[in-house]
């Protein structure tokens, strides 16, 4: 128990900083709704479990590979938040009052489309970020007594089962909470958040291609 319930408090912990996948969480909250919202999120999840894995089971030739390959990784990843920013910049976000005071949708506004994608890019955004692979080597260095013995495999599953649980309860917080706001919120607003998530979207991709850009050349 104290494994899972130490695994709960890793994933929050992990998942809370603003950050990209926090931002494009709650613009698809906005933009599209509670599904998509949360599909981003689950993608996020998933990227943190695999890396909570690679961590809890010591896994070092994944950690060696994506040491050995950081500033590709990062390039990648600079270059998606880019062009997700710059996708988010050009949208304009609408909300139909019909659709929001009696739950009713367009054709096709809240079909599954936009979960998938939603659901991809969290993930790989995730995943290029090399950070969190070493964000949660140092978290699991640093447990202790609270982290299962090397050997202990039930222990790693059941610790990397409450990183994945306390993950998700963020997200799930996060988009369902967004999703209530956003039923406040006029159409000026959207524009307003959407325009600065898209910007700090492009801001967060800019930089981490330009430092891993001059890291490679300097």
């Amino acid at each position: 128990m104290l494994y899972f319930i130490t695994g709960i408090g890793i994933g929050l912990i992990v998942s809370a900083p603003v950050g990209p996948v926090n931002l494009m969480t709650i613009q698809r909250a906005l933009m599209q709704g509670f599904r998509p919202a949360l599909a981003a999120g689950v993608g996020a999840v998933f990227a943190d479990t695999l890396y909570a894995a690679v961590a809890a089971f010591g896994v070092s030739t994944v950690t060696h590979f994506l040491a050995d390959h950081r500033l590709a990784i990062q390039a990648i990843g600079g270059v998606l938040l880019i062009g997700f920013g710059l996708v988010t910049l050009r949208s304009h976000p609408h909300i139909d009052r019909f659709e929001v005071t009696r739950g009713v949708s367009r054709p096709g506004a809240t079909s599954g489309k936009g979960i998938l994608p939603s659901m991809l890019a969290a993930f790989v955004m995730t995943l290029t970020n090399p950070g969190a692979v070493l964000g949660f080597l140092a978290i699991f260095g640093s447990l202790g007594d609270w982290a299962p013995p090397r050997h202990d495999t039930l222990g790693a599953v059941i610790l990397v089962s409450g990183v994945a649980l306390g993950a998700f309860v963020w997200w799930t917080g996060l988009a369902a909470f967004v999703r209530i706001v956003r039923d406040k919120l006029t159409d000026h607003w959207l524009e307003a958040i959407n325009l600065a998530a898209g910007a700090l979207l492009t801001i967060f991709g800019s930089v981490i291609l330009v430092r891993a850009l001059l890291e490679l050349l300097f």
